[in-house]
C-alpha cells in the first residue's frame, strides 16, 4: 500500500492556489470555490486582482500518484483571513507547503510564511508568474519576504502542469535535505 503525503499549497487570495491544484491533480480536483458577494466589500482587498469572481471558501483537494509506494495528497488553503480558522486543521500532518507569491501583491505572502515558520512545517516560495506582472529576480523576492538562503524559491506559472510539479518536487526535494526521516516514508 502507498504511503500518503499530504501537501499544502497556500498562499494570498488570488495568488493563483485553486489554479495549480486544478492544474497537477490526475484526479478532478474537489474545489469550493463560490462566487465573490456584496459581503466581501470593504473585507476582500481585490486591488491587483479586480477582475476575480470567485473564492475558495474551504479548500481545495487533488491528489497526485508519484509511484507505488506514494502518493502525494495535495491541500489548497482559503487566502482570505476571515478562513484563516481552517489553516491548522489543515495543517495537520503535512509534510509541507508551497506558497505562491503574486509579485503585485506581495505582501499577502506573509500570513502563510509566518504560520509555517511559526509551526516549523517546511515551505518553498513559488513565485506564480501572472500575465502582465512585473518580473523580478529570485534574490529581490528573497530579499522583499525576508526568507532565509535555505528555503527555495522558484518562478512558476501555476496554470501549466509541468511547471507545478516541478516546484511539488523541490519541495519534496528539500524536505527530504531537511528530514533524512522523511525519506523512510517516500
Amino acid at each position: 500500500m502507498p504511503s500518503a503525503v499530504k501537501i499544502l499549497i497556500a498562499g494570498g487570495f488570488g495568488a493563483g492556489k485553486t489554479t495549480m491544484v486544478g492544474a497537477v491533480s490526475e484526479i478532478a480536483p474537489l474545489s469550493t470555490e463560490e462566487l465573490l458577494t456584496e459581503a466581501g466589500i470593504g473585507v476582500d482587498d481585490l486591488v491587483g486582482i479586480e477582475n476575480k469572481r470567485t473564492t475558495t471558501v474551504a479548500l481545495d483537494f487533488g491528489r497526485i500518484t508519484l509511484n507505488d509506494q506514494a502518493i502525494l495528497y495535495l491541500f489548497g488553503t482559503p487566502g482570505q483571513g476571515r478562513f484563516w480558522f481552517m489553516w491548522d486543521e489543515l495543517a495537520y500532518g503535512a509534510l509541507g507547503a508551497v506558497v505562491l507569491a503574486d509579485t503585485r501583491r506581495l505582501d499577502t505572502c506573509f500570513p502563510s510564511i509566518d504560520f509555517f515558520e511559526k509551526r516549523d512545517v517546511p515551505f518553498v516560495i513559488a513565485v506564480n508568474c501572472f500575465d502582465g506582472a512585473a518580473r523580478y529576480e529570485l534574490s529581490e523576492v528573497r530579499e522583499a519576504l525576508d526568507i532565509g538562503p535555505d528555503v527555495p524559491i522558484a518562478m512558476c506559472d501555476a496554470r501549466d502542469r509541468e511547471s507545478a510539479k516541478e516546484v511539488l518536487v523541490t519541495l519534496v526535494e528539500y524536505v527530504l535535505r531537511r528530514q533524512p526521516l522523511a525519506r523512510a516514508t517516500m
